[in-house]
């Protein structure tokens, strides 16, 4: 069985990007140690990513931000952005927290964005939470992004709740206040199949990548302030 104890099947191809090399070399092998994950390629540099992770057919790339030759960002954007046919999920790695880099990796089109002295664990479900199509931003970057965010309204967003009917209405709130699919299940006593029903429901409603623009959304609406969050990471557990 696979730690998510589901039956075991191929492995998540995983692309290693960092110019250091005891950096890189050090997450490809906790990375490896996973019976679910396998590195099928590193790069030193951006352009070295973009080519493994396609070369490679990679299902996840961690990314670093500051590399030469092409920064983790423009690199992401190449494998993940908008018009991109086929993207590969993206987890950006740094040892910055700040805020462009935040920005300008959600815009880019990444999945995550963590810091590096994050715990080999939270490494390894990053990984599989984002490889599942989830989003995952570190918890302190997660609070920081949607305070700023809750801070600049966007006209019409409160209107645009209208497509969604009121279950659904119910079930952003409470991804805003950074429920997992479970919590959201216990809350509303529906089963996790009919929350992952409505969330999927909701992005495309909403016209919404992912969970992380999903709770940015609920702030811009109005449905939860900075004060409700109580602090878990989107796509963390569901």
């Amino acid at each position: 069985m696979t730690p998510g104890g589901h039956p075991p099947g191929p492995p998540i191809r995983v692309v290693v990007a960092d110019d250091q090399e005891l950096v890189r070399s050090g997450f490809a092998m906790i990375v490896d140690a996973q019976p679910d994950l396998e590195v099928v390629g590193e790069a030193a540099d951006g352009e070295e990513a973009v080519a493994a992770a396609r070369a490679h057919r990679a299902d996840v790339v961690l990314m670093d931000v500051r590399m030469p030759r092409l920064d983790g960002i423009e690199a992401t954007r190449r494998l993940a952005g908008e018009g991109v046919t086929d993207p590969v999920k993206v987890v950006i790695l740094t040892t910055f927290d700040l805020d462009e880099y935040v920005f300008s990796a959600l815009q880019a089109g990444a999945s995550g964005f963590l810091l590096k002295d994050l715990r080999r664990e939270d490494l390894v479900h990053a990984v599989r939470v984002v490889a599942a199509g989830d989003a995952l931003l570190a918890p302190s970057i997660t609070r920081r992004l949607i305070e700023d965010f809750a801070r600049r309204p966007i006209a019409g967003a409160r209107a645009r709740l209208g497509v969604l009917t009121p279950r659904e209405q119910e079930v952003l709130e409470l991804i805003g206040r950074g429920a997992n699919n479970t919590e959201i299940g216990a809350a509303l006593y529906v089963g996790e199949a009919t929350v992952k029903t409505h969330v999927g429901r909701i992005l495309m409603k909403l016209g919404l990548r992912d969970r992380v623009q999903a709770v940015i959304y609920a702030y811009e609406a109005g449905l939860v302030g900075p004060g409700d969050h109580p602090g878990p990471t989107p796509g963390g557990a569901g």
